[in-house]
């Protein structure tokens, strides 16, 4: 028997029905060793010596690895075809030579680019060794994720608290992001004007024309500036006889694009699907580590990690097939297409996303597809198909015009396409991306068809317009296109895209608003921070030059020891030099970047920097425990705060003269000001000054401008007592929490429908909710229904079920809830996934199984002849040893801060 390693246990079981009885096959369930997040993991000191770590989870799992080896006669290592995959295979295969499992066993690493019978069959007859150089190239770039992330964090949280992370790829990516806002508010419209004449021909029909030259000058987009200029053109052409001049059809070609890259499915299931960066990636997954076909398990994509555009012959010849028969032969090319990528840094070995099989249509796989997995199979068949067809044949015609009044003149254009074989459109039709550049409009785009025209014949003016435009900013960046810019820039890899953009939304350096990426405030002053005291480490050239590097290193052309030493040695020398670098001056370099955002120009053309409460104070940005925000230079004698809101841009919006908080007038009890404010939690109100002040958020729903004093006043009476409650006399409150308004007595907590309720709500209505609450679920909260149902915990025992909370959607078995992670589909959870996250989840709170699981195991033990003894005292050792070892570790957690580096997930939150 020979034993098969790789990542994922939907993978292992398809595998192990293609492989049979002579072979097993065993899931690592990922990376089994990472970095412990402590200093120290890598010595420079020592060469850049490396200390791995052992997962939890992984450790049960290499170790049923170690035992099944006794018996094996081989390892086959047969994780992805990329540079994780070949890490993942290097990791099992030291820990099994630590634990003295191999022996003198075979060892051989095989690779796949696609889950299919073939594939796998064909891989495991042309067996390997690990690729050395490819292991290197992924030990350099952990090396350097670890000491970017470890050494510039802390310096991040000591210069400019409430920072969280910085990152090798993560910071970069946040500085694109950053630089287009810098972009947009930079930004200054010019008016322009366009004249349009409608016109037609001497058979009546109608059609347009653009002017494009006026008494001898050639007109541009911005050469029309003004109205006047317009007007004088528009009366001009009002009175203007008008003759086509020329009319020139020339025929022309459009060529289909190369199947998907990861980058480029990206882009396009962003465009047309709607879907996030990392849904893509899950949906993709499924589909390449296979789905049930009518009772068989088939990988329907090629592996998903990848920059490379080309197919394989076999897969071209497949495709060609399938044209020809869905298409018909004039759709068929004459010889096959061949593509080479023009992204930097591509790995041409890499084989395009394409389907297994392009005999196999979306239509034939339907019914075995959920809605998400149906749409993107979908998008890869027919972009991957259009790759090998025939191109589309246009007619594009073009029609110049001349008109003529008493003293000037003017030419005019008509332009029109018509498609005369629609080729591989008949397939695939590619999406407009969002990213195209300032000064870019649909005016550019002219696929109209002109009706007939000759040379010398008189057109008939119907009208002419003459209509005002301003230039537009660049636009933001949005996931797809963000992704775009990095691969242009050799940033990163594919295997990171999904993730790097995922960290920044968890580490508050962005937010998505309509699928657009915005900087948060603390994106911004991380950035400007990076960029003003260490530019070198966020600039894009030497982002990409360490890319290129560690392709050379996988490639055998570079020491990755020597890249590493080359690296450190600057890197370091410029961390120690912020040593001395003083919270004042990364102020002052703050306040002077950012100086058009948190000092916005106000419409009294006042210093924007005066204090609005004090007159004579400065304001300045300042950094708390929460992170920044702007103050008074006569603080205490001035406590004037303006908070940063959710982004500096959004902040200036919202309070564009920084007048700070909004009279809503006086409390006729106390005589105190209210005051709307906003603070890091958003908008609230208050009431008087200092310590002392009542404070109440605005709830959610409500406009902020919406709100006077009357609202505030009744806002400021929560928390409010309704009234006693008749069983025991204890007070029955209302109020307005984190998740909305609630009714209270005691520890029973009840949801109200509406924040109107809590002011106008009785007693009789209170104690009605309470009871029903306490019907449904005790003093606690009622567990929210499943969602639906995975499978059985074999550990825990009981259904593993989906649930959505009010903290969001989590899996949930025996009492222990687990989190899902953040952008993860409740209807995608897999059993393994589910299974993991509640493994983690009952190591991390000391969790033993419940009794469920424990009368469980005595049906078990009956069933099976065992003793109810012996299973119960090795149940309890067990239990006693797994609290022991999580005690041990917890309190070894505890004795240092903890710093997880990795792009993919950085570092520990500071604040």
């Amino acid at each position: 028997m020979d034993l098969v390693i790789v990542e994922s246990p939907a993978k292992a079981k398809t595998i192990n029905k293609y492989l049979g009885s002579g072979y097993k096959v065993l899931a690592s369930y990922g990376h089994v060793r990472d970095l412990p997040p402590k200093d120290g993991s890598v010595r420079p000191d020592e060469d850049f010596a490396m200390s791995w770590e052992v997962g939890k989870p992984s450790q049960k799992r290499l170790s049923e690895i170690a035992q099944a080896m006794k018996s094996a006669d081989s390892l086959v290592l047969a994780t992805d075809p990329d540079r994780e995959g070949e890490a993942i295979s290097w990791h099992v295969l030291e820990v099994l030579r630590q634990k003295r499992a191999l022996g003198k066993k075979p060892i051989s690493r095989v690779v796949f680019n696609a889950i299919t019978k073939q594939a796998v069959l064909d891989a495991i007859a042309n067996p390997r060794q690990i690729d050395e150089p490819l292991v290197e190239a992924y030990l350099a770039r952990r090396a350097l994720d670890y000491l970017v992330g470890f050494t510039l964090s802390p310096v991040l949280w000591r210069k400019l608290p409430g920072a969280r992370s910085a990152g090798r790829v993560q910071s970069v990516a946040l500085r694109l992001v950053c630089d287009r806002e810098s972009e947009i508010e930079r930004f200054k419209p010019e008016e322009y004007w366009q004249v349009v004449a409608h016109l037609a021909t001497e058979r009546g029909d109608a059609f347009d024309a653009r002017l494009t030259a006026f008494d001898g000058e050639k007109i541009q987009r911005l050469s029309i500036g003004n109205g006047d200029k317009a007007g004088t053109v528009k009366r001009m052409l009002e009175n203007a006889a008008f003759r086509i001049e020329s009319v020139e059809a020339k025929p022309t070609r459009r060529n289909p694009g190369p199947p998907f890259t990861t980058s480029s499915l990206q882009q396009a299931a962003s465009a047309k699907l709607g879907f996030s960066a990392s849904r893509t990636m899950q949906v993709a997954q499924k589909l390449y580590e296979g789905v049930e076909l009518g009772g068989e398990t088939v990988g329907l994509i090629t592996y998903m990690r990848t920059d490379g555009v080309q197919m394989a012959p076999e897969a071209i010849a497949n495709a060609r097939e399938a044209i020809e028969t869905g298409f018909g032969k004039r759709y068929l090319p004459e010889k096959a297409r061949h593509y080479s990528t023009k992204a930097k840094n591509a790995q041409e070995a890499h084989e395009a996303i394409r389907p297994t099989s392009f005999a196999r249509s979306p239509k034939d796989v339907e019914r075995f597809l959920d809605r998400d997995q149906l749409r993107l199979y979908e998008l890869v068949w027919k972009r991957g198909i259009a790759s090998q067809m025939a191109s589309a044949e246009i007619e594009r015609t073009t029609v110049e015009i001349l008109a003529t009044s008493s003293d000037k003149t003017a030419q005019l254009r008509a332009s029109g396409q018509v498609i005369r074989f629609d080729g591989f459109l008949a397939a695939y039709v590619d999406h407009r991306d969002d990213s195209r550049s300032a000064g870019e409009s649909d005016e550019d785009d002219d696929d109209k068809r002109l009706p007939e025209m000759s040379a010398k014949e008189r057109a008939e003016r119907r009208s002419i317009d003459a209509t005002q435009h301003f230039t537009e900013p660049p636009p933001r960046y949005s996931e797809a296109s963000l992704i775009k810019k990095m691969e242009e820039l050799g940033i990163g890899r594919p295997s990171t895209y999904a993730a790097t953009l995922q960290t920044l939304q968890d580490r508050d350096y962005i937010v998505v608003d309509k699928r657009k990426l915005l900087p948060d405030a603390r994106g911004r002053l991380v950035t400007a921070f990076l960029q003003n005291f260490f530019d070198r480490y966020v600039e894009y050239d030497f982002t990409a030059s360490l890319e290129e590097k560690l392709d050379k290193i996988s490639a055998g052309e570079l020491d990755w020891k020597e890249v590493l030493r080359e690296f450190w040695r600057d890197f370091s020398a410029h961390v120690d030099g912020t040593k001395e670098l003083r919270v004042s001056d990364v102020l002052d370099a703050l306040n002077e970047d950012l100086a058009p955002l948190v000092f916005p120009e106000r419409e009294d053309g006042t210093d924007p920097r005066a204090c609005p409460r004090c007159g004579d104070g400065q304001l300045s940005l300042k950094l708390g425990k929460f992170g920044a925000f702007v103050g008074c230079s006569n603080y205490p004698e001035c406590n004037f705060t303006r908070q940063l809101g959710t982004s500096l841009s959004a902040d200036a919006a919202d309070d564009p003269a920084g007048d700070g908080p909004k009279e809503l007038g006086t409390d006729p009890d106390t005589g105190e000001m209210v005051t709307l404010r906003t603070g890091r939690f958003g908008p609230y109100v208050q009431r008087g000054e200092g310590k002392e002040a009542a404070r109440t958020s605005v709830p959610k729903g409500w406009d902020p401008s919406s709100i006077d004093l009357d609202k505030a006043l009744k806002l400021l009476t929560l928390p409010r007592e309704v009234g006693k409650h008749p069983e025991d006399g204890e007070p029955i409150l209302v109020n307005l929490g984190r998740y909305g308004p609630y009714v209270q007595h005691q520890k029973t907590y009840a949801n109200v429908e509406s924040v109107d309720d809590l002011f106008e709500m009785g007693l009789n209505r209170a104690v009605s909710l309470i009871a029903e609450k306490r019907e449904k679920g005790g003093k606690g909260r009622a567990a929210p229904a499943a969602l639906k149902t995975l499978g059985e915990h074999p550990t825990f025992g009981g259904d593993i079920t989906v649930r959505d909370g009010r903290f969001g959607p989590y899996v949930s078995v025996a009492k222990i809830n687990a989190t899902l992670p953040k952008g993860k589909d409740p209807d995608s959870v897999t059993l393994e996934e589910a299974i993991q996250l509640i493994n983690e989840r009952a190591e991390k709170t000391g969790k033993k199984p419940s009794a469920a699981k424990k009368t469980a195991s005595k049906k078990t033990a009956k069933a099976d002849g065992e003793a109810k003894g012996g299973a119960k005292a090795k149940s309890a050792s067990s239990a006693k040893k797994s609290a022991a070892s999580t005690k041990k570790t917890s309190s070894s957690s505890r004795s240092k801060k903890a710093v997880d580096t990795s792009d993919e997930t950085v570092p520990w939150d500071a604040s």
